[in-house]
């Protein structure tokens, strides 16, 4: 939440790791429900937001499970799902919009200071960090966590917008690798197998 007075979302940050690093002091490595509360309470009842990252990381989540991830790399995914969009507040207040580039660009710094206190290793962070500002690329794409993101987020993204089905199609034929997230964006779009 915003300091009383300046309604400044960057301000949110400050109260969030506090937050973060009480919870983490107590119970370790945060969970992935309780970094969910956290960063809905961060979104300030932005639903549009809030309900988009939900559905990525539904969708990450079941992808990821289905192709049968280990443990720690669910974990990233998820935690990535959670918080790729961080930054759109921001850009929205400080460039007037949410572009990929501006995305990627504002939210790792943001992710950084978001999962501090969170209990996850180093390494855990920085990949994170490294899907957070490199959702929006599409190209030399390095992991199945990074490919499962890319995948769930377009699905929300199209089932938000109503993408055409041929352009569905195409983006699928050109950018979906994972046998789990063709499977599950057909079915969702009633495309042929």
């Amino acid at each position: 939440m915003p300091s009383e007075g300046s309604g400044s979302f960057v301000d949110t940050s400050v109260d969030i790791v506090s937050k973060m690093e009480k919870q983490t002091d107590m119970q370790g490595k945060m969970t992935i429900v309780e970094m969910m509360q956290e960063i809905i309470d961060y979104s300030e009842g932005n639903i549009h937001d809030i309900d988009h990252f939900i559905r990525v990381w539904a969708y990450a989540k079941t992808i990821g499970e289905m192709e049968g991830l280990d443990e720690k790399t669910q974990f990233v995914l998820e935690a990535a799902a959670i918080t790729h969009d961080i930054a759109c507040p921001l850009c929205r207040e400080k460039y007037g919009n949410t572009g990929g580039r501006l995305q990627e660009k504002e939210g790792v710094p943001l992710t950084e200071e978001f999962l501090s206190g969170s209990g996850m290793s180093e390494d855990e962070v920085e990949r994170v960090k490294y899907l957070v500002g490199h959702h929006h690329t599409y190209k030399d794409i390095d992991g199945i966590d990074y490919q499962i993101l890319v995948e769930a987020d377009y699905i929300a993204n199209a089932t938000e917008n109503g993408y055409a089905p041929k352009d569905v199609c195409l983006f699928m034929d050109m950018f979906f690798k994972t046998e789990a997230g063709r499977k599950l964006l057909k079915s969702i779009f009633g495309l042929a197998e």
